[in-house]
């Protein structure tokens, strides 16, 4: 049978004919909203997205999917824990945006020390400003503070290098030596950040953990006239406390990210007063380049093709990294039908679950080696017992 595959979303056609290659039935509807994406997943069993929610509804009524594919590095638009819930694997394309993201922050900085958008609205209009735009503070020998020190960060620090700019970051796994490595000046935490910087860009994934933490007391902490840039997730900043900062601080800021987004392509944007405070905005397009677009249809491909031949994603982003419990049971035997049976009738005696299992069969078929990751170990009992199983050779627990 064909892997039936529906493409909600915009898609390289390169991609489209990989997919069928790989002997997929691919459906291309990519003008479905959040909203209509329910009542048309149909029998779909592998469904691929990119700006386009996911919501639990779309998850219950697709009775068949068991894979969402987020075409793109960030997966805060897809219900993840509706998805776990019913067994469906959710796989990212992460990486593949790095450059086009960086080279839109450094844009947005530009942007925002030379106020570039506001001189050519003003030129536009028949305005000739030249005496009023001529002034601009220059980035050359100022200090950008990166906040994230992920793919995306470091990309962003080696363009600004290239301007001729310090560096200084924040990461939760950045150290000193790390930034000594990077050419970097080491910060402690985030409002360190603040505190040294002319321009702060933000490059954080968007977690419990991160939603909201620029707020005001990061702003406070800026120097009055510096420049805010945020390519990453809006959630992840206190739109309202940057507001107040902008009024009141003279906080230059630039984004392409908002804390409450249109999903889709086209729509109405509501926040059209907070837009008009900033430098520089543009509609979340960090990722948009032809080059990262075609990264990462190669990537979706690559990730359907691996669940195709293994069952198993790459780039699965909901899957328990490890067993709860460390407890394997590692079980040698006679390559034969139903050989394990046995076993696991005495884990399902013994009220064990098997959280992973993987076989290994030898060179010449006669022999295989079975791992079980189990959530507690069974009796000494339970493993004599195993033991009597017919073709079973060694039992052993680890």
């Amino acid at each position: 049978m064909q892997l039936k595959v529906l493409i909600a979303d915009k898609l390289s056609p390169a991609a489209v004919d990989a997919l069928a290659e790989l002997g997929a039935s691919v459906r291309l509807e990519p003008d479905l909203t959040a909203d209509a994406l329910p009542d048309n997943v149909g029998d779909a069993e592998v469904l691929v997205v990119r700006s386009t929610k996911v919501s639990r509804a779309t998850i219950e009524a697709a009775r068949e999917l068991s894979l969402i594919v987020r075409a793109g590095a960030g997966v805060n638009t897809i219900d993840i824990e509706a998805a776990s819930e019913y067994g469906v694997s959710v796989a990212n394309c992460p990486g593949k945006n790095t450059a086009a993201v960086a080279e839109l922050a450094v844009g947005l900085m530009i942007c925002a020390d030379r106020r570039i958008p506001a001189a050519t609205a003003d030129l536009v209009a028949g305005n000739w400003r030249k005496k009023e735009y001529g002034k601009a503070s220059g980035l050359h020998g100022r200090t950008v503070g990166i906040v994230g020190f992920g793919s995306i960060g470091r990309a962003f620090a080696v363009r600004a290098q290239a301007l001729g700019m310090r560096v200084c970051a924040w990461s939760r796994s950045l150290t000193s030596a790390i930034a000594d490595e990077a050419g970097v000046e080491y910060c402690a935490g985030i409002i360190d950040v603040a505190e040294r910087s002319d321009v702060v860009s933000v490059h954080l994934a968007v977690s419990s953990e991160t939603k909201g933490l620029i707020g005001s007391e990061f702003f406070g902490a800026m120097r009055d006239g510096a420049t805010f840039i945020n390519t990453s997730r809006g959630e992840i900043v206190d739109q309202d406390a940057l507001a107040s900062a902008i009024s009141t601080r003279g906080i230059q800021a630039a984004l392409d990210v908002y804390a409450d987004e249109p999903s889709g392509g086209e729509a109405d944007f509501g926040d059209t007063a907070f837009a008009a405070l900033l430098s520089a905005a543009t509609p979340h397009i960090g990722a948009s380049t032809d080059q990262a677009a075609e990264a990462i249809a190669a990537e979706t491909v690559r990730v359907i093709e691996s669940y195709i031949q293994t069952g198993k994603p790459v780039n699965a982003v909901n899957i328990r990294a490890k067993a709860a419990k460390d407890v394997s049971l590692v079980v040698r035997h006679y390559n034969q039908v139903g050989v394990l049976a046995s076993v696991l009738d005495e884990l399902k005696d013994a009220g064990i679950n098997v959280e992973e299992m993987e076989n290994t069969i030898f060179q010449g078929g006669t022999t295989a080696t079975c791992s079980l990751k189990l959530d507690k170990a069974p009796s000494a009992g339970h493993l004599d017992r195993m033991r009597t199983g017919e073709h079973i050779i060694q039992v052993m627990l680890k």
